[in-house]
C-alpha cells in the first residue's frame, strides 16, 4: 500500500510541475530558405541585417527584409569580398517593436543588425501565400549606420591620366581639311 502512495504522490507531483517552455530554436537565413516548408509554424530565431525599406501598415505591422548573407559581416563598401548573392526572407514586425530602429540597409547604408524571434508562416494563406517570419521579440544587436567607400585612387589616377594623354593627342593631331 505504501509503495502504491508514493507512485500516486510521484505522479501527481510530475504532473502537477510546471512544464518547462520550449526556447525558439535558433537558426540562420540559408537554413530557413533551405527548410522552409519543415519550419512552418515553429517559433525561430535568427539573427541578420534590416534591409531595402520599412514597409508601416495601418493595421498595426511593419514589413521589411531581414537579410543573413555573408554582408551583413563585411559589406562590399568597406572592403568585404563579393561572395555571392544577397540572401534573405520576409520579416512582418509590430510597429510598437520597429520604433527607434535605424535607417533599413542599401547600397550607402548598413541597416541595423537584429536578432529577431517569431513565428515562422510558410505560404500563409491570410497573406496570400506569403512565406514571412511574424517578430514577436526584436533585440538590435549592431547599430545601422553609414558606409563610406573613398575615393577609388586607381580608378581616378588612370581617368586623370587618360584625359591627359587625350588632350596631348588632341592638340597633336592636324586638323582635317
Amino acid at each position: 500500500m505504501r509503495a502504491h502512495l508514493q507512485v500516486v504522490l510521484m505522479t501527481t507531483a510530475f504532473l502537477l510541475a510546471p512544464i518547462p517552455a520550449f526556447a525558439a530554436e535558433e537558426v540562420t537565413v540559408f537554413e530557413i530558405i533551405d527548410m522552409a516548408a519543415q519550419f512552418a509554424g515553429e517559433e525561430l530565431t535568427v539573427e541578420g541585417e534590416l534591409v531595402g525599406d520599412y514597409g508601416f501598415r495601418n493595421d498595426g505591422w511593419m514589413w521589411t527584409q531581414l537579410n543573413g548573407d555573408a554582408y551583413v559581416a563585411a559589406p562590399l563598401r568597406e572592403g568585404g569580398p563579393p561572395v555571392g548573392a544577397n540572401i534573405g526572407i520576409g520579416v512582418r514586425i509590430p510597429v510598437e517593436l520597429a520604433e527607434g530602429l535605424d535607417s533599413p540597409g542599401g547600397y550607402r547604408n548598413r541597416g541595423p543588425v537584429v536578432r529577431v524571434t517569431g513565428i515562422w508562416k510558410y505560404h500563409d494563406p491570410e497573406r496570400q501565400g506569403e512565406s514571412y517570419l511574424q517578430v514577436d521579440a526584436l533585440t538590435v544587436t549592431e547599430a545601422g549606420r553609414q558606409l563610406d567607400e573613398g575615393a577609388n585612387w586607381t580608378a581616378l589616377i588612370s581617368g586623370s591620366l587618360l584625359l591627359a594623354v587625350a588632350g596631348i593627342v588632341a592638340r597633336l593631331t592636324p586638323p582635317d581639311n
